[in-house]
């Protein structure tokens, strides 16, 4: 018995059944495997229970999965293909529409033929009248498709270009986190598995200054917003805060190689490449740290400067995030509270808030602009590590997770998101422009890829066995200070990348 619009699947070894055993003895070659699935469109008006035509797709089939999930992705199938189908009905009944009234304008027009002073005036109005209906029609079918699909690839005119512009190498461990510094001369920092931090020219690729104060894994590092000091965070339980003096190289001419942000870029599949590089060259070292901050009992995960750089707050494994003065390392506050390992911390750039994620699920907003009130919000928007969470220049906080979600809240109203962008891979470390509001999300699977406040993508960048990251990408940070070198990413592949990102106007207008 056969019903329209329903799918039925039948075990291939019963269908070479019917076809008799001369057939199969003549093709031995072609026998399919005991749980392969031949799927063949059934026509009949006789309706029959779901319970009893799942079971008649599922007998005979010898499957892995337990049943419940073989009967829960039957019914996505029915479902998905009842939908397309609504769809297909409703736009073959508007066509329909379309042509019944594209007929009764057109025998209107012939009625009134033969020297009818009002013909003109009649036909300008049954050309408005058709006009308005089809855009409605247009409308009403786009905001149905839109159910199912929610985003085309931009046109090659409005795509987005992203050039390579350098690759600093020399670190000898995966790179885990780095920032832009704020202050003149602008140089990019790194943090490495190695123990190490560095220092770059951001024109000349060229290593700076070595920092190698820390006895573990540097984890993060930070800037602060006037002086030239940093901020490191490692995995032997401590953060230190230590200066820099660096002066930069005449810059050297920039290779082109650039290619459009596409989706379709060929990507390589070489898991196990990585920069060669026996480390950095004899540069300047600092071994010995300003100030030491010492009262975590587990690794210091992140750190970062609150607004004016007077007191930084920490995040470490053991479940909390300390506060404390930059001029006496004294500890001012410690924030506890969240169930597991913290993943993260961000401050505001222009308020006293922070905000902390977590292996638990959630990340927390704690308030400080009110110094006798120390207020906390949770927040538990993500189903698995939350992995970063960042502010915004305006009033949004930018969260990531293990998920493979991406969720932008508005600071005044955060009881649900405002946008949620779903991913192919886990979320690492993310980063938000403060010029174009562009989100910079990099990925386990070596992607990096670009959207906008509201959740619409605008591009990928470029990755091949010549181009982009190897393995993982731990994070992105932007350089709102450099219009051609925007935008840096790194990875356990030992470099760091620097990008110019150039999405045209009418594509973020998108």
């Amino acid at each position: 018995h056969k019903q329209p619009g329903l799918l039925f699947i039948q075990p291939a070894s019963q269908v070479e059944g019917e076809q008799g055993s001369a057939s199969a003895a003549r093709h031995p070659k072609q026998k399919r495997k005991a749980h392969s699935l031949s799927i063949r469109r059934t026509n009949s008006t006789e309706e029959r229970p779901p319970g009893a035509l799942r079971g008649d797709m599922l007998e005979g089939q010898d499957s892995k999965l337990p049943l419940s999930l073989r009967n829960n992705l039957l019914d996505l199938f029915g479902q998905i293909e009842r939908e397309f189908e609504n769809l297909y009905i409703e736009n073959i009944e508007l066509r329909r529409e379309i042509d019944s009234l594209n007929e009764r304008l057109t025998g209107d027009g012939q009625t009134i033929e033969g020297g009818d002073p009002t013909k003109g005036a009649l036909k300008t109005k049954a050309s408005h009248s058709t006009s308005q209906l089809s855009q409605k029609l247009k409308t009403t079918y786009k905001a149905s498709t839109s159910k199912i699909v929610s985003s085309f690839k931009a046109t090659t005119g409005s795509r987005a270009l992203c050039q390579l512009l350098k690759e600093y190498v020399g670190h000898r461990d995966g790179i885990w986190d780095l920032s832009v510094t704020r202050t003149q001369p602008v140089v990019l920092g790194t943090a490495s598995a190695d123990h190490s931090a560095l220092l770059w020219s951001i024109e000349t690729g060229k290593c700076l200054l070595r920092y190698a104060g820390h006895a573990g894994s540097v984890n993060s590092i930070k800037f602060h917003p006037t002086e030239q000091m940093a901020l490191t965070a490692s995995g032997d339980q401590t953060a230190h805060i230590w200066r820099y003096m660096v002066q930069l190289p005449a810059p050297q001419p920039t290779p082109d190689v650039s290619a459009p942000c596409d989706d379709d870029q060929d990507s390589s599949d070489r898991e196990e490449g990585e920069v060669d590089g026996e480390g950095p060259c004899e540069v300047p070292t600092v071994r010995v740290a300003t100030a030491t901050l010492k009262s975590h009992q587990g690794v210091v995960i992140a750190a970062d400067w609150l607004v004016g750089g007077r007191q930084v707050v920490t995040a470490s494994w053991d479940r909390a995030a300390n506060l404390y003065e930059v001029e006496t390392s004294e500890l001012v506050h410690t924030l506890t509270g969240h169930d597991q390992e913290l993943t993260h911390c961000c401050t505001h750039p222009t308020q006293r808030l922070v905000v902390t994620s977590s292996r638990d699920t959630t990340f927390r907003l704690w308030d400080f602009r009110d110094p006798s009130i120390h207020s906390v919000n949770v927040f538990q928007g993500h189903t698995d590590t939350v992995t970063s969470a960042v502010f915004t220049v305006g009033d949004n906080v930018v969260s990531g997770s293990d998920d493979r979600t991406v969720k932008v809240w508005d600071l005044k109203n955060m009881r649900s998101p405002i946008a949620t962008i779903r991913t192919d891979s886990a979320v690492n470390r993310i980063s938000v422009s403060a010029n174009q509001r562009i989100i910079a999300l990099p990925h386990d699977n070596r992607q990096v890829r670009l959207f906008d406040m509201s959740g619409v993508r605008l591009a990928r960048l470029p990755r091949s066995n010549r181009m982009g990251h190897r393995r993982m990408v731990c994070c992105s940070a932007w350089n709102e200070e450099n219009q051609s070198c925007n935008l840096f990413t790194c990875g356990f592949d030992r470099q760091a990348i620097g990008w110019n990102i150039n999405i045209p106007a009418l594509l973020q207008e998108k």
